[in-house]
């Protein structure tokens, strides 16, 4: 999810700054909200979040490419 476009401005880190990397759909408090998702779990559930703030479905599959290549997926 673009930050810019996340209803609560991005996730929260422990101390509540925002975090830069993270959402707030996936993100609080300094933790994932599912740490068991699997990256195509969390691509499935951010196409849903973005066809909900009315982005065209095929915009939305294309913003998820990248979800891999977040750190949280980086081994």
């Amino acid at each position: 999810m673009p930050l810019k476009k996340d209803p609560q401005g991005g996730g929260t880190e422990k101390d509540g700054s925002k975090s830069e990397l993270y959402c707030g759909y996936c993100y609080q408090n300094g933790a994932f909200t599912r740490p068991n998702f699997t990256v195509k779990q969390m691509q499935d559930f951010c196409v849903i979040k973005l066809t909900e703030m009315k982005f065209p479905r095929l915009v939305a599959k294309f913003m998820v490419l990248g979800l891999p290549r977040l750190k949280r997926w980086k081994k």
